[in-house]
């Protein structure tokens, strides 16, 4: 797997400069100790409060530099990549930060973190430090495992522990907080993909079909197998565990953690499936969907609960400095504005039937869902790979319509499809396809015969679409065919559409639409939507010599 990295023993050192030169403000520091201390810390920090010091090995960013700041963590110490940082680095960290008031450490159950932390503790006790150290053992993944994992719930005492100290607070008071902060989180992973680490060899344990359910923050083996299915299934598996383990008379806060390269199009269709699932009724606050604790680039997601009370409630909503940090929030239901419906709708477009323009449609429909894996085939090679899917999804929606459409009145069909089009049609094909429809339709509507609408709704789709015949495009093969069509009759026209499209694939570059951007030679592939407009010409070219 490839990675943007320089060399690995500077890519920690490395990236924690890129934070603190990014970070817009003088309010972050680091230790100078490069490379065996890495600490980034509060600038501004008032030594009369108890610090708050946590940290790990890196790689789960933006854990944990990301949360130093103001109503959070104190100073961060990082390790190198998945590895606990050293003694000294604690030490140094808490000797940094701390004054009369004292230090409390929060620690990720995991032994490297616990020992070297521990040490860290103990010497600067030794030296006169006030230190109390919290463990938090948020993972249910194993249920009856005497030592669980510290996870991305770890978080919930970051922010508790922050805002009581913001608060001034004294040490007993927030380290007794956090422990029992801790005791009431429950956290569960799930990931399609083990992380890589840059440097190292990586070989994907995963099969194509299957995940792991309770897995770590460093790429370790999750607790079991579990095969891909839909995220509604997936989120019920993890909720049903999670809810087990729930005061049914208790309402929670829900971390929605991405482990590190689920993107954020499938982080709200989780977060969409967890709060439309049972486990949402006792989640009052929501922090996410976004990477909080990830794990490198691991295509996974994590689940985080904490109890609420008032006191715990008011930490997770008071507002923070670090902007790594996602606010909590209530739960809403979506909030739904009804559309406003055009002037003109209404009579003009009443359902009316007419077999042959139902016959024309239908055909055409039909054929432009059966070329979907062709079109998309093609469009791989010059494009994005979606022509197909694309047009099929207008056509479909045309069908399903195609009962509420006022057949008898062609200019009014013309414009039913065109609304029908931008509707349902994504991308830029659908709005061309669009305006084609409606500025014919505006045509026919003024007393001209089809064929001349046609061209009418073309010269305005190439307007505002800005590509022209020899562009490599759809119009390389509509122009024709709807010239041909005008002068000569359909037969003729379908003939001139396969020429066009033929034409296509002749042409070394595209001048107009996406395909325009790849910079390979596109000779020896015909254009997807050229190829789709030959098909529809011969398509109704044949359906019209049955008739």
């Amino acid at each position: 797997m490839k990675h943007f990295f320089n060399r690995r023993a500077t890519i920690v050192t490395e990236a924690l400069d890129g934070l603190l030169r990014t970070i817009g403000s003088g309010n972050l520091a680091r230790l100078d100790g490069y490379p065996e201390i890495k600490v980034v810390l509060r600038a501004d920090w008032d030594k009369s409060k108890v610090s708050v010091v946590s940290g790990g090995g890196a790689g789960h960013e933006p854990s944990h530099a990301g949360f130093v700041g103001k109503g959070m963590l104190t100073a961060a110490v990082s390790g190198e990549i998945f590895a606990s940082p050293s003694v000294e680095a604690v030490l140094a960290a808490i000797r940094a930060v701390t004054g009369p008031a004292g230090c409390l450490l929060i620690v990720k159950n995991y032994t490297g973190d616990r020992l070297n932390f521990g040490l860290a503790a103990e010497k600067a006790r030794a030296e006169g430090f006030r230190v109390e150290m919290v463990i938090v053992a948020d993972d249910i993944a194993l249920p009856d495992i005497a030592q669980p994992r510290g996870v991305a719930g770890t978080l919930f005492v970051h922010k508790i522990a922050g805002h009581l100290s913001e608060a001034g607070r004294d040490l007993a008071e927030i380290a007794a907080a956090a422990r029992a902060a801790a005791k009431d989180i429950i956290s569960l992973g799930i990931s399609l993909s083990s992380c890589s680490i840059p440097g190292q060899p990586h070989e994907d344990r995963f099969g194509a079909d299957d995940g792991e359910l309770g897995l770590g923050i460093h790429g370790e083996p999750g607790v079991e197998r579990i095969a891909v299915q839909s995220v509604d299934r997936l989120v019920a598996i993890m909720a049903e565990r999670l809810a087990v383990r729930l005061d049914p008379k208790a309402t929670y806060a829900l971390l929605i953690n991405n482990l590190g390269s689920v993107p954020p199009l499938e982080m709200s269709l989780v977060a969409n499936a967890v709060l439309a699932s049972p486990l949402a009724r006792a989640v009052k606050l929501t922090i996410g969907p976004g990477p909080l604790m990830t794990a490198l680039n691991m295509n996974g997601f994590s689940l985080s609960l904490i109890r609420l009370d008032a006191a715990r409630q008011a930490a997770l909503l008071a507002p923070v400095g670090p902007h790594a940090w996602m606010p909590a929030k209530p739960v809403v239901a979506p909030y739904v504005v009804p559309m406003v419906k055009p002037a003109h709708e209404g009579a003009a477009r009443k359902a009316s039937p007419d077999a042959g323009t139902r016959r024309l449609i239908v055909t055409v429909c039909e054929k432009l869902i059966s070329l979907e894996a062709t079109l998309n085939g093609l469009d791989a090679k010059a494009g994005d790979g979606d022509t197909g899917s694309t047009v099929a999804t207008g056509a479909r929606s045309i069908l399903e319509r195609l009962d509420t459409l006022p057949l008898a009145d062609p200019a009014a069909t013309l414009g039913a499809v065109g609304d029908l089009l931008s509707a349902s049609m994504g991308g830029s094909s659908g709005v061309l396809l669009s305006i084609f429809f409606t500025a014919a339709s505006r045509a026919l509507d003024g007393s001209t015969d089809v064929p001349k609408a046609l061209l009418a709704g073309l010269e305005r789709m190439t307007f505002y679409g800005g590509a022209k015949r020899g562009d490599r495009t759809m119009v390389d093969a509509l122009e024709p065919a709807l010239r041909a069509l005008d002068a000569k009759g359909l037969e003729e026209a379908a003939i001139v559409a396969a020429r066009g499209a033929e034409a296509t694939a002749a042409m070394e570059r595209a001048k107009a639409g996406r395909s325009a951007y790849v910079g390979t030679k596109l000779q020896g592939v015909v254009d997807p939507g050229a190829h789709a407009v030959a098909e529809v010409f011969a398509a109704a070219a044949a359906q019209h010599a049955t008739a």
